[in-house]
């Protein structure tokens, strides 16, 4: 793959964006219609477990949101294929990661009540957000209708306050709902906002952090580094080791350490020598070279 050519799927993302909207449309209208629309307490919302045709219902449109989180499984596929791998960052790997396992514990624990609020107000915002993307698919002369891309960040921000809110009401409220579910949903709102905002404060406000956020790379942040210069621990050195990094006549010999994902992330490792995504607040003041 490294040696690929980025893969043109102009019309595939245009379809999938496509039937992505169109799903997230219909699992928001199967959770208005399961209890959501009337029915269903903003206040304290249990959990209905009878063979009741509307709790049925919710059941089924929990099982199918749980479905949605393999599908977008592509917006990964896809960015990797067109070697977008800048798009791969913390908050997508977080989310895309953690989402399965919570929406099945739902599913098995609790498919219905109080916590699919969540789910409600996430497919609405996947509606906005894959017809963005469709969009954003067709082409640069399609670019002129999609000016809104910061609001959608704000709104999906706005989703997460809402979420953490909604469920932490219970703690004050006397609901036969379980209240360690609540929890762990109201926690997955705060740790996603958090997750957001920074990616907003790098991509929208003139005071951005210098490493482009908690390793959350933005398109377009990225700089290219020419002729054997690196701007981070050291400088390149012909044949020697800089900071634990073997460099060869200016280049870099490690040909992972010379990809597009090693650029954008250089700025999260250690020295060379941490391989975790450890970010960095500032560089080092002086640089100890290794004989």
């Amino acid at each position: 793959m490294e040696n690929r050519k980025p893969f043109n799927l102009r019309q595939t993302l245009i379809i999938y964006n496509l039937l992505q909207t169109i799903f997230s449309a219909w699992i928001f209208y199967e959770y208005l219609m399961s209890g959501w629309w009337g029915s269903y307490s903003f206040r304290c919302q249990p959990v209905d477990y009878s063979n009741n045709p509307v709790a049925l219902r919710m059941a089924r449109t929990c099982w199918w949101y749980y479905f949605s989180k393999f599908t977008e499984f592509f917006d990964t596929l896809f960015f990797i294929l067109r070697k977008k791998n800048s798009h791969v960052s913390t908050l997508h790997v977080i989310h895309h990661g953690c989402m399965p396992f919570s929406v099945w514990m739902g599913l098995k624990f609790a498919p219905g009540g109080h916590s699919t609020f969540f789910a409600l107000l996430n497919t609405f915002v996947h509606i906005v957000m894959y017809f963005y993307y469709m969009v954003a698919a067709m082409g640069p002369e399609y670019q002129k209708y999609i000016w809104w891309k910061k609001y959608l960040t704000t709104l999906q921000m706005v989703q997460f306050i809402l979420i953490f809110t909604h469920q932490f009401q219970l703690l004050f409220t006397d609901c036969n709902y379980p209240k360690s579910f609540m929890i762990w949903i109201a926690l997955h709102g705060i740790l996603f906002l958090f997750l957001f905002s920074d990616f907003y404060k790098v991509k929208y406000t003139e005071d951005k952090p210098r490493n482009g956020g908690i390793c959350m790379p933005v398109l377009g942040s990225e700089k290219s580094h020419r002729n054997g210069t690196s701007k981070t621990n050291g400088n390149v050195s012909n044949g020697k080791m800089v900071n634990g990094t073997h460099h060869e006549n200016g280049n870099l010999s490690n040909t992972y350490m010379q990809s597009e994902f090693s650029n954008t992330y250089k700025p999260c490792y250690s020295n060379g020598i941490n391989r975790g995504f450890v970010s960095q607040a500032k560089e080092e003041e002086s640089n100890k070279k290794i004989d």
